[in-house]
Parts: C-alpha cells; sequence; structure tokens
C-alpha cells in the first residue's frame, strides 16, 4: 500500500473504534443492555430456527419451500463468513480496547463480518420477499440485532455493515439459484 493509502485506512480504523466505543457507551443502561443482550442472544440461530420451523405449520407447502430457502440460505452464510473470519482475523472491538464492555460472550474470536448481523439481514429477506406480512416484526428485529453487535461491543460498525452488504447478496443469490427450480 502507498502512504497515503495507509493513512486513510488508519483514520478509518480509528473511526470505526471510536464509534464503537460511543455506541457501548449506550449500553450502560440497564434496561437497554438487557434488551440487546436478549436480542443478541435470539440472533445466535434461536429466533431463525424457530422461523424455519414455523413457517411450514402456517404457510403449508409454501412455508415449507421458504423455509428450504432459508436452510440453503444458512448453511451456505456459515460457510461463508466462517471462510471470511478465518481469512480477516480481525479482533474483536473488545479485544482491541479495554474500555469496551462486553456484556454477552462472543462466539468465536474474529470480528469480521459479523455473522449475526450476516445472517439477520439474509433470512429476514427470503422470509420477507416469501411473506411480505412478516417484515413489521423481522426489520425491526434485524435492525435491532445489527445494532446490538456495536453496542454490545463484539463488532465494529463495518463489520455490520460488510454483513449487511454480504447478507443481502447472499440471500439474493439464494433466491435467484432455488427460485429458477
Amino acid at each position: 500500500m502507498r502512504p497515503n493509502w495507509q493513512a486513510s485506512l488508519g483514520r478509518l480504523q480509528q473511526q470505526d473504534l471510536a464509534w464503537c466505543l460511543s455506541a457501548n457507551r449506550l449500553a450502560h443502561g440497564r434496561w437497554l443492555w438487557r434488551y440487546f443482550a436478549v436480542v443478541s442472544r435470539l440472533g445466535d440461530g434461536v429466533f431463525w430456527y424457530a422461523l424455519i420451523a414455523l413457517l411450514p405449520a402456517l404457510y403449508g407447502w409454501e412455508g415449507a419451500w421458504a423455509s428450504l430457502k432459508l436452510a440453503i440460505f444458512g448453511l451456505t452464510s456459515l460457510v461463508l463468513y466462517g471462510a471470511l473470519k478465518r481469512w480477516s482475523r480481525r479482533p474483536r472491538p473488545l479485544h482491541r480496547e479495554q474500555s469496551i464492555v462486553a456484556r454477552v460472550a462472543p462466539l468465536d474470536e474474529f470480528s469480521f463480518p459479523s455473522g449475526h448481523t450476516l445472517h439477520a439481514v439474509g433470512f429476514s429477506l427470503i422470509a420477507v420477499t416469501a411473506f411480505p406480512i412478516l417484515a413489521w416484526v423481522l426489520v425491526p428485529f434485524a435492525f435491532s440485532v445489527a445494532l446490538s453487535r456495536v453496542i454490545l461491543g463484539l463488532h465494529y460498525p463495518s463489520d455490520v455493515l460488510a454483513a449487511i452488504v454480504i447478507g443481502g447478496a447472499l440471500a439474493r443469490l439464494t433466491e435467484g439459484l432455488v427460485g429458477a427450480f
């Protein structure tokens, strides 16, 4: 890298950390911390597994087809984001800055990209495409999951933004490939 790119990248990384610190300070309120801790825990997979199981019961074959898409997306994204984490090896903010208070334990060692956000965005897009009525639940939940990752000190904002792009793209790819059958 040329020196001016290195300096720019360094400034971006510092700003990323500053935003993370500011967001983490918001979690010092007890009720806010609990809300985001619960959202984060549900985003570990519990919420999405329940959705996959519930859709066929609510919507029959159409729900089963959507659940199949969600399962394919889930497995594909798990492999992709795991590979990206191993490739990037980006330390989590809580490991870089001692003043960050992590109120929940991370599921793995690395920060980039946010798997919770990637899954929240992708699962929500696929489910809402099939059943738009679910948007009133899934959109606020996915937004809360993404926000929780930064507020809880587990991810940088750039990890979350990248995960939104990756999750959205992978959801659309899944829709395109599975929908072709």
